[in-house]
């Protein structure tokens, strides 16, 4: 509880595609109208997945229940930049980007981890 991982990238690179993943479902529907779907969990915390791409301010979010989010579950966010300083220092950043290069570019995906506070040193353990 209380980990966030907050996904980045532009439309279609695969944000919605790594959250349906992450939460096993592969009927993980986009929560663009909605803005929030929450998952509950027999095994650990719920997981609440965000997509701010329609929020106008960030206070929006707290409407949402960000906060509880934050606080008994894990956050996953798209478009985590909406929410300005309301997200929080200690995260998981995935950055998520069309790899030109590849032999199979319309499905090819570089993905760049970046570890905030704690995140940080529990990157350093995986990938030193």
């Amino acid at each position: 509880a209380g980990d966030v991982i907050a996904l980045h990238g532009d439309l279609g690179t695969g944000k919605t595609f790594f959250a349906r993943a992450f939460i096993g479902e592969a009927e993980v529907p986009s929560p663009t109208f909605t803005l929030v779907q929450t998952y509950g969990r027999q095994d650990g915390p719920a997981i609440w997945h965000f997509d701010l791409y329609r929020l106008k301010q960030a206070s929006e979010a707290i409407e949402l229940d960000i906060e509880d989010a934050f606080a008994e579950g894990i956050s996953l966010i798209e478009w985590p930049e909406r929410l300005g300083t309301l997200l929080p220092g200690e995260r998981l950043d995935v950055a998520l980007t069309m790899a030109p290069q590849a032999p199979d570019e319309s499905t090819a995906r570089r993905v760049t981890l970046t570890g905030r506070g704690r995140w940080a040193g529990l990157l350093d353990k995986v990938a030193p």
